[in-house]
């Protein structure tokens, strides 16, 4: 089987949950400390071995492209003020490998977001990493999918187990575990609520799919909001061959989430050894006042 050597992150959707601020910033440049959220989703790629990665955006969008660009005139200057590790991490970034850009000119859909790559994937294998989505763990998630994509040879999405008042957000999977942690998906619902959910792990922003996917998503119809849903071509996918889902390792930081997003910064920032002394400080005397 192929060696996963290819990337989809979709990031072009309108980020309505952020308005007004999205209304001019795509969500996934939304900071976190001093780095934008797809910062960590592209570095997890990369982690993970892979080498070519196509960012799907849309109208707006374009702050991402500028973001992972060289900046001739900001590098000079900070060559010039001797501010040398600062200039280092600006070197970091736009040499990041094989960045591609395709435009989603409509909303709609994640499903229709990553069938916009089909002709730079070809026929190999790939995976999805949704641009709002940082999991952090010293393996990456995308990693451990690989490791079982490279087992079974199939689909593989990453799940987690979710509180009953998560699950209507979700795709929810219907599955046997074959393995601890591994499961074999006999259905995925969208959305559905807690009493009709068959069961409690929901799909996240981790996917590998086989490229058959793509012809799964042409034979889609519009379905929730109008649109190409992932969750719909899965189960035309599960109907021709397996698909797997896979409780990853680690914590899964959803910033697509105003509650998540603020969250993220706090976990992050108490990570940080310049910061993290005073900003405790700073909560626990806050917390106090309460």
């Amino acid at each position: 089987m192929t060696k996963i050597r290819k990337a989809i992150i979709p990031a072009a959707g309108l980020g309505t949950r952020f308005l007004p601020v999205t209304k001019s910033m795509p969500k996934e440049m939304l900071p976190i400390i001093d780095k934008p959220v797809i910062h960590y989703v592209v570095e997890e790629a990369i982690d993970a071995g892979i080498d070519d990665i196509i960012i799907i955006t849309g109208r707006g969008k374009r702050a991402i492209e500028d973001y992972f660009d060289a900046s001739p005139e900001l590098e000079m200057r900070l060559k010039d003020q001797k501010k040398n590790d600062i200039l280092k991490r600006m070197k970091e970034i736009s040499d990041f490998p094989g960045i591609h850009y395709v435009r989603q000119k409509e909303p709609s859909g994640l499903g229709d977001a990553i069938l916009k790559a089909e002709q730079h994937i070809g026929n190999e294998p790939f995976a999805v990493l949704l641009g709002d989505d940082i999991i952090a763990n010293s393996q990456s998630c995308t990693g451990q999918l690989m490791s079982v994509f490279s087992r079974f040879h199939a689909s593989v999405i990453s799940v987690e187990l979710l509180p009953p008042e998560k699950i209507s957000s979700y795709g929810i999977i219907k599955g046997s575990m074959i393995e601890p942690d591994i499961f074999a998906i006999q259905d995925i619902i969208e959305k559905p609520t807690p009493d009709l959910a068959p069961s409690n792990l929901g799909a996240v922003g981790r996917y590998i799919f086989v490229p058959e996917i793509f012809d799964c998503l042409k034979r889609t119809p519009p379905g929730v909001g109008n649109e190409i849903q992932l969750t719909d071509a899965i189960r035309l996918l599960l109907k021709e061959q397996p698909v797997y889902a896979y409780k990853f390792r680690g914590k899964r930081y959803d910033t697509g989430d105003k509650l998540g997003y603020i969250e993220t910064i706090i976990d992050f920032a108490l990570k940080d050894p310049h910061l993290q002394k005073n900003l405790k400080k700073f909560l626990t005397d806050r917390l106090n006042q309460d």
